[in-house]
């Protein structure tokens, strides 16, 4: 795509008086790391791809496989076997070639998180274990990074902003994680595919308003159950 095509593409976004031209440069230029090419992950990474995100990190290091596909809406059925993160790269280049994937095939672990975030401005947690989560937010904190937040069961989800501009971050509201063995997850409970793709697609709406300087809630979380329609927000 030519350059004087970016408007064409873009401008729909950019036609929204709070965007415009200034904030669609921000997007392009902006870097932002999804950790997670799952549930949550997917819808992340679309519509930040679509958006125009410029530099676009996805870190995973599971396969692709058939039961993913009622919620990993990135994936398809000719890639189950890939790598997630080859399958993300595949989606986005056949989306927005004008976006730079940057594929992370790697556990995200106490060795390698600082080296893996410190080269992006926004973290986006899409991981399913407690244990990446809290790795993930203690490391924001040491880095004064920006972390969206996401997580989902069943009918229900929780998004969040921490660690924004010095504000409260994961253990200020949940202060010690659960043992992983004691949790619940997607694989024994289940979730409808719907539910990671409107919780995905909040994490992926607060993060292009944090790229385009749009004000967001933070000492906030946001509780959404789809099963009863009803969305709550806490404060802590």
């Amino acid at each position: 795509m030519k350059k004087e095509d970016h408007f064409s593409r873009y401008s729909r976004q950019i036609f929204i008086e709070e965007i415009g031209l200034e904030g669609q440069k921000k997007i392009i230029s902006s870097k932002v790391l999804v950790i997670g090419a799952g549930g949550l992950g997917s819808p992340v990474i679309q519509y930040l791809a679509s958006a125009g995100v410029g530099n676009l990190g996805v870190a995973d290091f599971d396969e692709v496989e058939l039961h993913n596909l009622n919620r990993q809406i990135i994936h398809t059925e000719n890639r189950v076997g890939l790598s997630k993160v080859k399958s993300a790269e595949k989606f986005v280049k056949e989306l927005n070639h004008q976006v730079a994937f940057i594929g992370i095939e790697e556990k995200i672990n106490e060795e390698n998180v600082e080296k893996i975030l410190c080269q992006y401005d926004i973290i986006v947690d899409g991981s399913d274990n407690f244990s990446t989560r809290y790795l993930v937010n203690d490391t924001c904190v040491k880095l004064k990074k920006t972390l969206v937040y996401g997580s989902i069961l069943g009918f229900s989800g929780h998004v969040s902003v921490f660690n924004h501009n010095g504000s409260k971050n994961l253990r200020d509201i949940f202060p010690e994680p659960p043992f992983d063995e004691d949790v619940p997850d997607c694989d024994s409970l289940g979730v409808l595919g719907a539910l990671p793709g409107m919780i995905g697609s909040m994490m992926a709406l607060q993060t292009l308003k944090i790229i385009t300087d749009l004000p967001v809630s933070v000492n906030q979380l946001t509780l959404v159950d789809t099963l009863n329609w009803r969305f709550q927000t806490i404060d802590f």
